[in-house]
């Protein structure tokens, strides 16, 4: 996540982001402090895998920086750029200022958003409220973002390609899936992942639709979408099976229904069942 930087509460043990505490004194990274040029910097979250992220300055001007070190897989920076850069034209996102690489890790520097993720305190509080804006701004991107014209995709097919190539190469491991897919193993899993259900409806999907990724105002009205780097065309439900995951992970169990509702649409187990566990496979 870059703007939406709370832990989303989940059974998955992959690749968390951690709420970075106040008494945390990770060394900034030379990029991070040249983009700062003297302006204050403060470190707003931190995942496994060493990625960053930065609110730099304290006023107008000040921007986000989402950083990650130069062994982290999986991770391209300068394509979630793209992707927002196009998204941008149709619905909120952040404004990429720049991009860049060394030979310590990529950056990636945006504008910052109003409104806070949608598990910032005052939302977790209020769950009827964030779980039905999680449904209105997922409708509304989904809505928005023309499928015909988006060049990006996020298909099913592809993804199971990619998991195929990730257990040939030993990437795989059950331990790091939520608790009903670890049994499977990565065979079974692979081989369920291979028959894919036909598409409901094949809508730009966010990619990542967890509750962080969400922002909201101050009246509790969805303002725009973060963390884009994995934007592209899908059935719809690649979304939606991650979502209600997600209000449930962060909001205690029975919430799905009340995102499902705001979207705008009724359940649809078996769909649920495969893009979740496609999640686990490939993410």
């Amino acid at each position: 996540m870059l703007a939406g930087h709370n832990e989303d509460v989940s059974q998955r043990q992959s690749r968390p982001d951690i709420h970075a505490k106040a008494s945390e004194r990770a060394a900034v990274p030379l990029a991070v402090a040249e983009i700062a040029a003297g302006r204050p910097v403060r470190l707003l979250w931190r995942n496994e895998i060493g990625g960053l992220s930065y609110l730099v300055g304290a006023g107008p001007g000040d921007c986000f920086v989402k950083w990650v070190p130069s062994q982290a897989s999986g991770i391209d920076l300068a394509a979630e750029a793209r992707r927002m850069d196009w998204a941008g034209a149709y619905t909120p996102v952040a404004r990429v200022l720049g991009t860049g690489a060394d030979e310590d890790g990529a950056w990636l520097v945006t504008t910052v958003l109003p409104g806070e993720n949608a598990v910032a305190p005052r939302w977790l509080a209020r769950p009827e409220t964030a779980v039905a804006a999680l449904g209105r701004g997922l409708r509304a991107l989904h809505d928005r973002l023309p499928a015909a014209a988006c060049p990006f995709s996020w298909s099913a097919q592809d993804r199971v390609a990619d998991a195929r190539r990730g257990a040939a190469g030993g990437w795989l491991d059950p331990a790091d899936w939520h608790l009903e897919h670890r049994p499977l193993g990565v065979a079974g899993a692979l081989a369920l992942a291979a028959d894919i259900p036909p598409a409901d409806h094949l809508v730009v999907c966010h990619g990542d639709a967890c509750a962080p990724n969400t922002l909201l105002g101050a009246d509790g009205h969805w303002t725009a979408h973060v963390d884009l780097g994995l934007l592209g065309v899908a059935d719809r439900w690649a979304d939606l099976a991650v979502a209600t995951w997600s209000a449930e992970w962060n909001y205690g169990p029975g919430w799905a229904p009340a995102l499902l509702n705001a979207y705008g649409i009724a359940p649809d187990p078996e769909r649920t069942r495969y893009y979740r566990l496609l999640w686990d496979l490939s993410s």
